[in-house]
């Protein structure tokens, strides 16, 4: 009998144990996505595409970016953007244009760039100084070489799921999600944020059906904005498979807020006073620390999204250089000047 007693406590002893590994596992820290390794092996790719398509004897494809003004962050985004352009063997220029440039002026520019053959890839940085209209002047960049993907005409192709020039920061969500083997077809998925180039973007890419010229991602798709209450927007993301955080607002999603192993792709990009060094610093949407304990997959700011972005303009880059050699003269002329 004290044999058998003996066995029965080593017997429980051992459940404990396994029970206790079992939820040590499961309450491992979150794999985090580095954007940087991701964007370097687009980047490669890239390249690779690059040196194809001049051994083929195809001019090399040209990218020109259009800065107004001397915001300090747009300054830098354009300098990451034509080094990997450089990176990737794209050309390119950066065309610098005073803040005092008239919107005349400025949607001139992009006429003669329109019709200049050189021109493969044409992008105006945003945002711009509050006199010019950011709409009118996206609208005014030739479809065919609107690498930021923010026509209206590339706009209404990407929601008809038709192949066209996809925005590159939810195209970069995208690819993340899909490289990292994140599933979501038919998965409960949460956008915090609604722009029109960010937000938006990503809940069509996410939610559009995956058979279409256009594949997209099959998810049940919910997206919050300023206006949804606190409370609402948790019950949101308490039963979300995946949360994509792009509304601008530091610490939005924090770790209560969120299921056991959901994913979280955070594209915030919010500048903030660190309490104990002064300094300003980077940070996203997401507390990044707390939500790492919960999720399965989580991205870093910086070094999650961003590098994503600037992988998938060159993508975009090379695939205007295709698209307008295929392209009748008369065609591009037509919509230029649409």
């Amino acid at each position: 009998m004290a044999t058998i007693r003996a066995l029965r406590k080593l017997c429980q002893l051992a459940h404990h144990q396994t029970c206790s590994l079992h939820v040590s596992a499961s309450r491992q820290a979150a794999v985090v996505i580095s954007g940087r390794k991701l964007a370097r092996q687009i980047r490669e790719e890239a390249q690779a595409d690059v040196e194809e398509w001049v051994a083929a004897g195809n001019r090399r494809p040209h990218l020109s970016v259009l800065l107004v003004g001397d915001n300090p962050a747009s300054h830098s985004y354009v300098l990451n953007k034509t080094r990997a352009a450089a990176d990737v063997g794209i050309s390119s220029e950066t065309i610098l244009k005073p803040s005092s440039t008239s919107e005349e002026e400025l949607l001139d520019l992009i006429h003669k760039l329109n019709f200049d053959h050189r021109v493969d890839g044409l992008l105006v940085q945003l945002p711009l100084p509050e006199h010019i209209d950011e709409r009118r002047v996206c609208n005014a960049v030739c479809p065919d070489k609107d690498v930021d993907g923010f026509h209206v005409v590339n706009v209404g192709r990407m929601c008809l799921d038709q192949s066209t020039m996809l925005p590159a920061t939810p195209w970069g969500v995208m690819e993340i999600i899909k490289r990292t083997g994140i599933p979501t077809l038919g998965k409960n998925v949460l956008v915090a944020g609604r722009s029109k180039n960010v937000g938006m973007p990503i809940a069509m890419l996410l939610h559009t059906d995956g058979s279409h010229e256009r594949p997209g991602g099959d998810a049940t798709v919910t997206i919050s904005h300023r206006y949804t209450p606190k409370e609402q927007l948790r019950q949101h993301t308490q039963i979300a498979d995946i949360i994509v955080a792009a509304a601008g607002i530091p610490n939005l999603i924090t770790a209560d807020m969120i299921k056991e192993g959901a994913a979280v792709i955070d594209v915030g990009i919010n500048r903030i006073q660190d309490p104990v060094t002064g300094k300003n610093r980077l940070v996203g949407d997401v507390d990044f620390e707390g939500v790492r304990q919960k999720a399965s997959f989580i991205t870093p700011v910086p070094g999650g999204v961003g590098p994503m972005t600037v992988a998938m303009l060159m993508k975009n880059t090379i695939k205007a250089a295709k698209n307008l050699l295929l392209t009748p003269p008369e065609r591009v002329r037509m919509v230029a000047s649409s």
